[in-house]
């Protein structure tokens, strides 16, 4: 863990030692605020939304189910891990849209990662990638390609109506 390795049996083991944690309130999953507010617009606005991490899906459900803001796991149309495939491989992305019987260029993807903004990107997704702060830095080029946000508020999406 200390090398923050993506392997899906690590991550499986991560979930296992913090359901306990969650569970008895020791710890919460922390959200920027704009997250909420920001899902629950899109969701009024007919639009799905999905989680894929490099975390399990029981972490996921963990950190949702017991954020900050409460349990808001009603937010998320599905959750996606490494089950479906590496995030810095596109043809992950591709059987994300194949599951959720989406065309790939009608998602966007968020992530703070340009390797797995770059794997989206090839797969025909749109892409944004977050700046936060704690996450690593981005090269020159990276910030004159990539579409950067540093807040959900900065995102101006279609209805999917």
């Amino acid at each position: 863990m200390s090398l923050d390795r993506k392997t899906t049996a690590l991550k499986q083991l991560q979930g296992h030692m913090w359901r306990a944690a969650y569970a008895t309130g020791h710890v919460k999953g922390e959200l920027f605020e704009d997250v909420v507010p920001a899902i629950r617009k899109w969701r009024e606005a007919g639009m799905k939304v999905y989680i894929y991490s490099s975390g399990s899906i029981e972490a996921q459900k963990l950190l949702f189910g017991y954020s900050t803001e409460g349990d808001i796991l009603e937010l998320f149309d599905g959750h996606f891990d490494t089950k479906i495939g590496p995030k810095v491989e596109s043809e992950s992305y591709r059987r994300i849209a194949a599951t959720i019987g989406c065309a790939t260029n009608n998602i966007l993807f968020l992530t703070d990662v340009p390797r797995e903004a770059n794997a989206a990107e090839e797969a025909d997704t749109h892409v944004a990638v977050v700046i936060r702060p704690g996450n690593a830095g981005l090269t020159d080029d990276e910030k004159s390609y990539y579409s950067l946000i540093s807040s959900f508020t900065e995102l101006f999406l279609p209805s999917s109506t």
